[in-house]
């Protein structure tokens, strides 16, 4: 265990892109064995080998940067699904979206036909909770 250790001490390891590398492959293996496309063997090697050159990479600032790259574009996707999910999660709020400026407004859930003032635009409209 602590050869394995030593071995890796100053390499940069795995991140968040690591991981995203690795689904992907997997999902890329899982379309090959579904349609056995032969040629999608290699496509699904090429991300694992880019992975393990990352993991084991001793150009520690290149990664990072690599991966801070990949975080700004997968962010905004990850909230936008988690937003999601924790919406359909609450069961004590409705959730709607002004009309005029598209804010998204939390009224409890409920309480029949209401007035709803947009917190930004003050734009009133009537929904059913």
């Amino acid at each position: 265990m602590f050869g394995f250790r030593n071995f890796m001490a100053g390499r940069y390891g795995s991140d968040a892109l690591t991981y995203a590398l690795v689904i992907f492959s997997l999902v890329l293996g899982l379309l090959m064995n579904l349609f056995r496309v032969p040629f999608l063997q290699l496509i699904m090697l090429l991300p694992l080998g880019y992975c393990f050159f990352r993991m084991f990479s001793r150009n520690i600032e290149r990664r990072a940067a690599e991966n801070r790259a990949f975080l700004k574009f997968w962010q905004p996707i990850g909230k936008w699904f988690m937003g999601r999910a924790a919406r359909s999660q609450d069961a004590a709020h409705r959730y709607f979206r002004c009309p005029k400026c598209r804010q998204e407004v939390r009224v409890p859930r409920g309480k029949g036909r209401i007035n709803i003032t947009c917190p930004k635009c003050g734009n009133k409209f009537i929904k059913k909770t």
